[in-house]
């Protein structure tokens, strides 16, 4: 790896641990899990590791990645039962679902804590305490002090479920001193896309094979899915989702629906489609962060909006007053996506409203839930392209024309369907990732 260039990022990472210290001092106001184990992140641990246990290491830095995650290491356990797991995440929500997940296929042996800061001092810890024989990276993680001290000790390093937008590139390409030996040093890297793949040989990584994407075999849960649409017959009236809004999208959304909701601001111009929301189409918001729900819901109340939280429903909204009394709905759970998209006709794509590259579309597909995108999508280009190609997903210019689409698709029986059937059709055709990559993996198994 270029010398100066490593050596000029590994000071500034060293003198940059006081300053990680008091942003996670500072985030654990917020969420509590940041303030668990905070010296695993500086490489000191108190887990023993079994002597001979060769672990194989999983960086999941996040929920996403985790949950993608969760579906390789299943199928690794099923396959090798005697491996031995050391999963690390960068995230409280990572971690949170990174626990859940070890307590449903962990054994003995298996160990979790927070992935190294990229100090030399801290990644020679990391790797001289755990010894893992393989590691695997989920997405976009690379991180140079821990690729070079991987190499130095000869441990294989693979990139899983790569991928890399056109922005990442262009930010690794203003790097490149620094990025090319990185992305060079790694052994080998399982692409999404072929977009991907190209993005990731300009860098010089060695792409070794484009398997798709981990996130098409996920299988939603069967029970929730079953739960969300038996409350929406209930509803007998049509519900559009905001999927895993970001910041500064809530505010668009929750204007167009006060638009609609209430009729004084939307009377003179309020059309057959806008009235549907002001004659009771429910509006449902599950933000993409946790820490933001209650951030959120004060957002939709400063805008007029009479809220009703997931959190408070012993069962179908439909039982409860407080909840057809409602504006909008906040989805302000963990882990259950697939009983929200059973409970819409019509998803909005979160992060695709802002220059925030999108969300994951895959799971409303999977669950038969269409969904209608803004025009921000780098982070899932290829996805997105598809969807909207085979019908599953329709694009927009922006959110007054997103709410407007969703309503006239609710409204719409016949398209509604065959949107529903793509969406379905979408998802089981691209299935299939999690068989390639484990089938590459298993010379280094």
């Amino acid at each position: 790896m270029s010398g100066w260039a490593r050596g000029l990022y590994s000071v500034l990472m060293t003198l940059g641990q006081p300053l990680l210290r008091r942003k996670l001092a500072r985030r654990g106001r917020q969420e509590p899990g940041y303030l668990e184990a905070v010296d695993e992140r500086f490489g000191h641990y108190s887990q023993p590791v079994e002597t001979n246990s060769e672990l194989v290491w999983v960086h999941a830095v996040s929920l996403g990645e985790t949950r993608t995650a969760a579906m390789l290491l299943k199928a690794l356990r099923k396959q090798h039962p005697a491996l031995r797991l050391l999963l690390t995440h960068g995230t409280a929500t990572g971690r949170e679902e990174g626990r859940a997940l070890l307590k449903s296929i962990g054994q003995p042996g298996d160990i979790q804590v927070w992935q190294p800061w990229d100090s030399p001092a801290a990644v020679k810890r990391f790797f001289t305490h755990f010894k893992p024989r393989l590691g695997l990276l989920m997405e976009t993680e690379i991180w140079p002090n821990v690729i070079a001290q991987a190499k130095t000790r000869g441990m294989p390093l693979v990139l899983v479920n790569g991928r890399l937008s056109a922005k990442s590139l262009k930010q690794a390409q203003g790097m490149a001193a620094l990025s090319l030996p990185a992305y060079g040093a790694l052994l080998a890297v399982y692409a999404q896309t072929e977009l991907d793949a190209g993005r990731f040989r300009q860098l010089g990584a060695p792409v070794q094979g484009v398997f798709g994407n981990l996130k098409f075999d996920a299988t939603p849960d069967a029970a929730q899915l079953a739960t969300g649409q038996r409350w929406r017959k209930a509803l007998a009236q049509p519900v559009l989702m905001f999927a895993s809004s970001r910041e500064g999208e809530e505010d668009l959304f929750f204007k167009q629906i006060k638009a609609f909701v209430h009729v004084q601001y939307a009377q003179s111009a309020m059309n057959s489609v806008a009235s549907q929301l002001a004659g009771g189409c429910k509006a449902l918001v599950v933000p993409r962060h946790p820490q933001r729900f209650d951030e959120v819901a004060a957002l939709a109340t400063r805008h007029g909006l009479r809220v009703s939280r997931r959190s408070h429903w012993t069962g179908s909204p439909a039982d409860s007053m407080e909840a057809m009394n409602a504006d909008v709905w906040l989805g302000d759970s963990l882990g259950e996506m697939a009983l929200y998209y059973g409970l819409s006709d019509v998803a909005l794509l979160g992060g695709s409203f802002a220059p925030l590259g999108g969300q994951n579309l895959i799971e409303a597909a999977a669950c038969g839930c269409p969904v209608v995108m803004g025009p921000h999508t780098f982070n899932f280009t290829e996805a997105a392209e598809l969807a909207e190609a085979e019908g599953a997903a329709l694009r927009v210019a922006g959110m007054a024309q997103g709410v407007q689409a969703g309503l006239a698709l609710a409204a719409d029986a016949a398209g509604l369907a065959k949107a529903v059937a793509a969406g379905l059709a979408f998802a089981a055709r691209n299935r299939g990732a999690t068989a390639r990559t484990l089938e590459a993996l298993r010379g280094y198994l």
